[in-house]
């Protein structure tokens, strides 16, 4: 009996040994959650973003709340702590006796689940993370050759998925690639829409291969119409053109301002950019673009341009130096003209200045260089103008060349053509600006093709041939009485004999009086717009000249021009691009 009322009373005193107060658990548990935190196991949860542990739970009767399971080590008596001195100084005992306290509260098979549906979302983050980096390891130049190769439309968005695709897209090495690449296709660009009576500023576009419209916003276009445009490369530029003052925005020319300066579109980079201004105000300018050679010096070619005459003829004023179709007099004529005043003219100082242009322009490699001639249009006081400039891409500035006779006419359509600057006039006469030479050739060809007085002709220029669209009468000759009908042709010049050869016949009626053609390659395009029962129409064709029979083709109808002004039709201009 006595015996075993020690062992009750041993047992008693154990008991009342465990029974610790409730800071003293906090203060355990915190110890042992930061140890266990620098273990194993804690690392391995922390790493996956949840913990399946629990601390030792302690409370009057001892032992984990939640049924843990005890270790190997149970029962061991070897494992004590003392607490600090605030604590009382009491000295607790392990329930379980062993170092690592922390059990696994799960039973058999949710510990698995319980990972499965909260590690969801951190697997799907680490393999799009994995993804993500497929293509920071990817070289620039793999980079490059599956952008090159995409569509203008789908290169656009491709822009937008980051600033390391945007600066790949964009650097003159990507677009040299992409402009000597195969996958060019021809868009239109469309100017000059009025909408509501006000000049929206905005472009058309039109993918030729897709057969799909795209609206581009210009808001620094706002208001200014009457401009022409001409392309060169991956860039369009836009010269000259009228605002109203007294309206701004609207087609307005009861007071109205004149503009000489030069902006340039660039469709690739979406961006706009100022070139040099002209040096007189000009509107509907005829405009010609050419490349030329890296030497080539703007202010050599035309340091004579008021001592040379333009050549005198025998009718018209038309020069008689195309008789001979070897140009044998043209030839002595240059001869001539530069053994006598050439050296004499250019002072030493001047000399020295050209040579060193030279040599500095001829170490620029990779640099094509083009210059683009304004002739003619309507000035400030809206008189028809005779004057010229020409623009060099290299230094950017203006530069004024030889002025055509007053006896030529108004120019009213011109185009390069073997580095010749062909214009014509509402006078049917034929001339040509050499612009190596710097100065006009009087052109005298055969018959010039008939053409009604009111339609005026249009030249073109495709695959180094010399081209012109004029509407004329067939089926009766104009006669009065009998069946007319009017209908646009094309013909085509033979450079060497100065002979029309009628080629193509277009399949629409003539019902714009202002159609704008424009060739790139073999291809000639057209766009023709005009109001019939009180709605705007617009038909696109397209050309080979490539082809035998030269047919022309429709590649677009009705689907841009049905929200725009009759307006539109007069102050439309177009250019084309390969992109």
């Amino acid at each position: 009996m006595f015996s075993e009322s020690v062992s009750e009373e041993a047992l008693r005193q154990d008991f009342e040994t465990l029974t610790v107060s409730k800071r003293l658990v906090r203060s355990v548990s915190q110890k042992l959650r930061k140890k266990n935190h620098r273990g194993e196991g804690g690392e391995e949860d922390k790493v996956r973003g949840v913990s399946l542990k629990c601390l030792t739970l302690y409370g009057r009767g001892g032992g984990c709340k939640v049924g843990a399971d005890t270790g190997e080590e149970l029962g061991d008596p070897s494992y004590r702590r003392r607490s600090s001195a605030s604590e009382e100084g009491k000295v607790y005992k392990s329930i379980c006796g062993i170092e690592d306290n922390n059990f696994d509260c799960f039973s058999y098979g949710v510990r698995e689940k319980f990972w499965k549906k909260n590690n969801r979302k951190d697997l799907d983050l680490e393999e799009s993370v994995q993804n993500s980096r497929m293509h920071i390891f990817l070289p620039d130049d793999i980079l490059e050759m599956c952008l090159v190769r995409l569509p203008l439309t789908s290169l656009m968005n491709a822009q937008l998925v980051c600033k390391k695709w945007r600066h790949l897209t964009t650097t003159p090495r990507f677009l040299q690639m992409r402009r000597e690449g195969s996958c060019q296709k021809p868009w239109l660009f469309l100017f000059g829409a009025v909408k509501d009576g006000y000049c929206s500023g905005e472009i058309h576009a039109l993918d030729v291969s897709q057969d799909q419209w795209h609206r581009i916003s210009a808001d620094i276009l706002r208001g200014r119409f009457m401009f022409s445009v001409a392309s060169m490369q991956d860039d369009i530029y836009i010269v000259g053109g009228c605002s109203s003052l007294s309206n701004f925005g609207r087609v307005d020319r009861s007071s109205f301002k004149t503009h000489k300066g030069v902006l340039v579109f660039s469709p690739l980079t979406k961006s706009w950019r100022k070139a040099s201004s002209m040096k007189f105000a000009r509107s509907m300018p005829i405009l010609g673009i050419s490349e030329v050679c890296s030497d080539f010096s703007v202010i050599q070619s035309h340091q004579n341009r008021h001592d040379r005459q333009f050549p005198r003829s025998r009718v018209g004023g038309v020069s008689d130096v195309y008789e001979d179709p070897h140009r044998l007099s043209l030839r002595r004529q240059y001869r001539n003209a530069f053994d006598e005043n050439g050296p004499s003219l250019l002072p030493n100082r001047r000399s020295y200045k050209f040579i060193r242009q030279r040599s500095e322009q001829a170490n620029m490699k990779g640099c094509k260089r083009f210059v683009l001639i304004a002739v003619g249009g309507l000035g400030s006081w809206d008189e028809p103008l005779n004057s010229g400039e020409i623009y060099d891409s290299l230094s950017n500035k203006w530069t004024e060349i030889q002025k055509l006779p007053i006896d030529f006419g108004v120019v009213c359509a011109g185009v390069v053509c073997n580095g010749m600057f062909y214009v014509c006039s509402e006078n049917d006469k034929l001339a040509g600006y050499d612009i190596e030479r710097g100065f006009w050739i009087g052109i005298q060809t055969s018959a010039f093709p008939p053409h009604v007085h009111e339609y005026y002709p249009k030249l073109v220029s495709c695959n180094g041939s010399l081209f012109l669209l004029s509407v004329s009468w067939c089926e009766g000759d104009g006669q009065i009485g009998r069946r007319n009908k009017a209908v646009r042709k094309l013909w085509e010049l033979d450079l060497m004999y100065l002979t029309w050869t009628e080629v193509s016949v277009h399949p629409d009626a003539p019902m714009d009086w202002n159609p704008v053609f424009v060739a790139d390659r073999n291809l000639i395009f057209g766009v023709e717009m005009f109001k019939i029962f009180g709605q705007v129409l617009d038909f696109f064709t397209v050309c080979d000249v490539s082809d035998v029979e030269m047919n022309w083709s429709h590649i677009s109808r009705n689907h841009m021009a049905h929200e725009l002004d009759a307006s539109s039709c007069m102050t439309k201009t177009m250019a084309v691009l390969h992109l």
